[in-house]
């Protein structure tokens, strides 16, 4: 049986979308990811262009609202900002909520010079979030380090 983590960010644009796409990419045969937002605004283009530098493909993920989910039992939702994490609904029954922040790409590249420059500051969120990714799902709250 897999494990359920639902992603959570505030506009399930960039780095939850990420997040899912990591997760689908490197844990897919353990986890069951999927994403969602407080205030969903669609799919992030910088964040599918860096992602599909590095082989993913996030093209054809969806934005969604967290209450999508409401009658969805997760293991656990995992928030990836802070916004997210103060503002993140009751889930039902064994869910845990784990907080895990990355800084938002679109807000660091809003002050960059040239595109390439905005896209560096989503690569190195989107590394940052897959090296996390593969800590899973030992790092997450009662569970175990996988030993290999």
């Amino acid at each position: 049986m897999s494990l359920r983590i639902l992603y959570l960010c505030t506009g399930n644009s960039c780095r939850s979308q990420m997040a899912e796409g990591w997760t689908r990419h490197l844990k897919g045969n353990v986890i069951e990811p999927s994403s969602a937002g407080i205030e969903p605004r669609g799919l992030d283009s910088r964040a599918v262009a860096v992602m599909a530098e590095a082989g993913v493909d996030i093209s054809k993920q969806t934005s969604k609202h967290v209450d999508e989910f409401k009658n969805t039992d997760f293991d656990f939702v995992v928030t990836v900002c802070d916004h997210a994490g103060e503002h993140c609904p009751i889930f039902p029954g064994r869910t845990r909520v784990v907080r895990v922040g990355f800084e938002d790409p679109p807000k660091l590249a809003a002050s960059a010079k040239t595109e390439e420059d905005a896209l560096e500051h989503y690569r190195r969120v989107r590394d940052e979030i897959r090296a996390f990714v593969e800590t899973l799902p030992g790092c997450l709250p009662g569970r175990r380090q996988a030993t290999s």
